[in-house]
């Protein structure tokens, strides 16, 4: 099967799954694969399909379609200026809070800009008159493609009824051959949820609440941005469920917070022995490529989103989302839970091993340190690369801290203003964990004018002279560039900035003598100074450590 056609096929099948009935086609040549999936689906009697010769009065049917049925209507166009006629339907659409999914197929990136025949831009093309616009990209054979495609019709669905019915834009890209070509195969099954829609959307309505289905075999994922925190740990804990925490999730604390779980999920056979029957997702997780992979694969995926209009699904896998669960408290076998701990247990003992064995700085010892080591109250700002995911890997549960790091778009830029602005919002104690690059791409972040309040902030630079995360990815097998393109040494002396700026330095010796380098008080930096290859070395061990810590405890 061709990409158009796959795409196609599994765009309209989604949209029926959701709920569509009516569709609104104008002809095209771009438009093809779609016009072909529709037609298959009318003749199977899954939609009702209206063909309209003119852009404009086709649109126009579709509001009054939406607007009698309260329900989504597909408006369906090919390229060009046959999408810029759906705009004052959109419009009106947008102004009345009619649903409408306006799906305008586009030439690929290739033909763009290039005077191509019916080619203009239509990224974005209705503006502020839409709930939201997507680009779905152009269609790939590859494993992948079903879930995003069909988690971002969920998506449009959703985005396109309550609490705000309106528009959304669904730009689709088609390259040749635009229809069948014979041949029914493709890298994956294209079939979607038996049950309906991939993403099931439970609207905000006053007494919504999704019930969680009652299970012992359920976990509760906590990543940044998380909301209504304590209630949903209390609830995970009353369920006998484990809590997998990102530190910037500040769930990280009590009897059933993991600290290894990125260890655990990283064994195959754990994994296999531990396939929860629900898990239930709090904030948008993203540091840990074996707790991704478990919700991939997890049966049930409930994303928790106060906002319907935007929910972290990162892996495609949400099954529903709903802005308010509720776990129901669960009685019966601890099992599933001890189990958990056990592994956890056995992991960080395995990784505390490790780093203590060694007692030069390293890394990932100075973030498991220095989160057990801060005073009651403080605030942690770190890095969104290597400090933060040092501190998911090895720091254990605790209360009484909260932990911040800008993991929206997880840049390095303006970490340091960042970090003194929480401080100077902070009540008690602040800290900040960066990186060398982080550190010196925002150096004017310190230069504070003698009339500003100035931040209770301890700044700790980990210095390693180049961009650390690197060495622990694949490109650091191109030995050849690597160095000059990726590890990008730098010759800066963190000693020299901190006097430019007039902030006290110290520099940490050795890894015993934390809690005397981090005293004082007011703005001062902390350098840490420790090798990429070195470092990821040690990273090799502890993972080494910890899965054979917990191949151990499953016999």
């Amino acid at each position: 099967m061709n990409p158009a056609t796959a795409l196609a096929t599994v765009l309209v099948d989604e949209l029926l799954r959701c709920g569509m009935t009516d569709a609104v086609l104008a002809p095209g040549s771009r438009s093809a694969p779609l016009a072909l999936a529709l037609h298959a689906a009318e003749e199977a009697g899954r939609v009702r399909l209206h063909v309209r010769i003119d852009e404009r009065s086709a649109s126009f049917l579709g509001l009054g379609l939406a607007k009698r049925s309260g329900r989504p209507v597909a408006l369906v166009c090919t390229s060009g200026t046959a999408a810029a006629n759906f705009h004052p339907a959109v419009i009106e659409a947008h102004e009345s809070g009619v649903p409408l999914i306006v799906v305008t197929a586009d030439r690929p990136p290739e033909l763009r800009g290039t005077g191509a025949n019916q080619t203009i831009d239509q990224v974005k093309l209705y503006g502020t008159a839409v709930r939201w616009s997507t680009e779905v990209g152009v269609p790939e054979n590859r494993p992948g493609m079903v879930a995003y495609w069909r988690s971002l019709v969920s998506r449009a669905w959703g985005a396109a009824q309550a609490p705000s019915p309106g528009p959304v834009h669904v730009n689709a890209a088609f390259r040749e051959p635009l229809i069948p070509d014979g041949d029914e195969s493709w890298c994956e099954p294209l079939d979607g949820d038996a049950t309906g829609a991939w993403t099931k959307v439970r609207p905000a309505t006053p007494g919504s609440v999704l019930h969680v289905p009652p299970t012992r075999r359920g976990v509760l994922v906590v990543g940044d941005g998380a909301v209504n925190v304590k209630r949903y740990v209390a609830a995970a804990s009353m369920a006998g469920w484990p809590v997998l925490s990102e530190p910037n999730g500040n769930a990280r604390y009590g009897d059933h917070a993991l600290s290894s779980h990125h260890f655990l999920l990283g064994v195959p056979e754990f994994v296999e022995r531990h396939r929860p029957e629900v898990v239930v997702t709090l904030g948008k997780p993203g540091l840990s490529r074996p707790l991704l992979s478990l919700l991939r694969r997890a049966e049930e995926h409930i994303v928790l989103a106060p906002d319907l209009a935007h929910w972290p699904d990162p892996v495609r896998s949400a099954t529903q989302v709903a802005p308010e669960v509720e776990i129901p408290m669960v009685s019966g076998d601890d099992a599933w839970l001890k189990s958990w701990r056990t592994a956890d247990l056995a992991a960080a003992a395995a990784v505390d091993a490790v780093l203590d064995a060694v007692p030069e700085v390293t890394e990932p010892r100075l973030a498991r340190d220095l989160a057990a080591g801060l005073p009651g109250g403080s605030l942690l700002f770190t890095a969104a690369s290597m400090p933060i995911r040092d501190l998911d890997q090895v720091m254990r549960p605790r209360r009484g801290i909260r932990i911040m790091a800008n993991r929206g778009a997880s840049g390095i830029d303006g970490l340091i203003s960042t970090a003194i602005g929480a401080a100077l919002a902070h009540s008690g104690r602040s800290y900040a964990l960066l990186g060398d690059l982080a550190f010196l791409h925002d150096q004017n972040g310190l230069i504070i004018g003698p009339y500003d309040r100035r931040p209770d902030l301890a700044v700790v630079v980990v210095n390693n002279q180049g961009g650390g995360i690197f060495s622990l990815l694949p490109q650091a097998a191109l030995r050849g560039p690597f160095e000059r393109v990726f590890g990008t040494p730098h010759q800066v002396d963190v000693e020299t900035v901190a006097a430019a700026h007039g902030v006290p330095y110290r520099r940490l010796e050795a890894a015993a003598d934390l809690p005397k380098a981090m005293a004082g008080e007011g703005l001062r930096i902390i350098e840490a100074r420790t090798g990429r290859e070195a470092n990821a070395a040690l990273h090799a061990d502890i993972r080494k450590a910890a899965q054979a810590a917990v191949r151990t405890t499953l016999g």
